[in-house]
């Protein structure tokens, strides 16, 4: 009989579940409404409210729309019942934000990064997070999860192999932040992140076959495949930074010589040539008044961009590549000279259907991707306990 009564728990915690993400969806919405699109019937559906109510993931409102009869009540979402921390982890920043269960920013905090050893960058990643923590709204659940994202190579148990351009290798930053808060960690390539984001939150939204390209200091990519993030066998995906576009050309810090990365990233933008700009905000306003020789730069690296967009385009077909993280910002003087690229470059047939798009999260990308991870989490049955205020 165990075994009887141990599915039978596992089916009532996966259709409550079920309920819960409908209503998150598509709220508000009434018992009926769950009822006719999910094929449970109505008791099972009316027990499932019940209890989602008593826990307080969910609220009635008064009556919507009758169809003939008695007047629904309404179902809504509660999406501050408890909060999701997310972190993007840059080579020269840290971004931390505190979202409702719904990823609406409501904290956020910024610290420029001029150290990236990994003692320090965690000890800032602990502040930071306890700094929001201590700003945050009083709630039944309280924080649900904390999620990273990380310029590097991390496998599917969230241990960083390698941050290449952080100096990193073999590193358990999750356990470290597990030990310190006693809650759900996850951490994840901050490529595949930003392309869940971009997918819940920004341009992505209407999209199903999508490659995210987070240009910052170096090059990331994050693929979705039929709407589902695509990791690869060992969650190693993505890194089509350092595919190779210039054979024994440019050092990487991979080790590789010749990386997408090495020429296309902010990175390669403000040291060029033997010459070195302070930052890309610099480079943006010498652009803004018409500077040549910033125009010119951000041209050729446009250029460089739309190769490797080439690249992928003809690989995966996508219907849409979005360009996202900092070299977003400079989308004015980036997008002709890729577009050019693209159009000079890319088989016909398959750059037809794609649409080129920029980020309009623009840092924020990979910060919310590890909060839905988080908050899928929390709904999908890995709820933490009631916390008391």
């Amino acid at each position: 009989m165990q075994p009887k009564t141990w599915n039978q728990q596992i089916v009532k915690e996966n259709n409550k579940a079920l309920v819960l993400q409908m209503i998150l969806a598509k709220e508000p919405l009434s018992r009926a409404d769950i009822a006719q699109v999910t094929g449970l019937n109505k008791a099972t559906v009316s027990s499932m409210v019940n209890e989602l109510l008593d826990e307080e993931l969910i609220y009635e409102s008064g009556p919507g729309e009758s169809s003939g009869g008695r007047r629904p009540v309404l179902l809504h979402f509660n999406k501050v019942a408890g909060y999701a921390i997310g972190l993007n982890i840059g080579v020269n920043y840290i971004l931390c934000i505190l979202t409702d269960l719904k990823g609406n920013i409501l904290i956020e905090k910024n610290q420029l990064l001029l150290d990236t050893s990994y003692p320090v960058v965690t000890s800032l990643v602990i502040e930071m997070i306890h700094s929001v923590m201590d700003e945050m709204p009083k709630s039944k659940y309280g924080t649900v999860g904390i999620g990273i994202g990380v310029p590097g190579i991390v496998d599917k148990s969230g241990t960083i192999l390698l941050a290449p351009n952080l100096g990193w290798k073999d590193l358990s930053l999750k356990q470290v932040i597990t030990d310190e808060f006693n809650l759900p960690v996850i951490i994840e390539n901050e490529a595949n992140a930003g392309s869940y984001g971009e997918k819940q939150f920004g341009v992505g939204q209407n999209f199903q076959n999508i490659v995210y390209v987070s240009a910052g200091i170096g090059i990331g990519v994050g693929i979705i495949l039929n709407g589902e993030l695509y990791q690869g066998k060992n969650g190693f995906a993505g890194e089509m930074g350092h595919m190779i576009i210039e054979a024994n050309g440019k050092p990487c810090s991979c080790g590789s010589r010749g990386c997408w990365e090495a020429y296309a990233s902010e990175h390669a933008l403000i040291n060029v040539e033997n010459q070195k700009y302070l930052s890309l905000e610099l480079l943006i306003e010498l652009a803004e008044k018409n500077d040549q020789s910033a125009l010119k730069l951000f041209e050729q690296i446009g250029r460089y961009l739309g190769y490797g967009m080439n690249n992928i385009i003809n690989t995966f077909n996508p219907e849409q590549v979005i360009i996202g993280n900092r070299l977003a910002k400079a989308q004015k003087w980036l997008e002709e000279s890729i577009r050019k690229t693209i159009n000079t470059h890319t088989l016909s047939f398959h750059r037809q259907e794609v649409e080129l798009q920029f980020s309009t999260l623009s840092i924020y990308s990979a910060a919310l991707g590890v909060t839905a991870f988080v908050v899928e989490d929390f709904i999908t049955g890995g709820k933490v306990e009631e916390i008391s205020n």
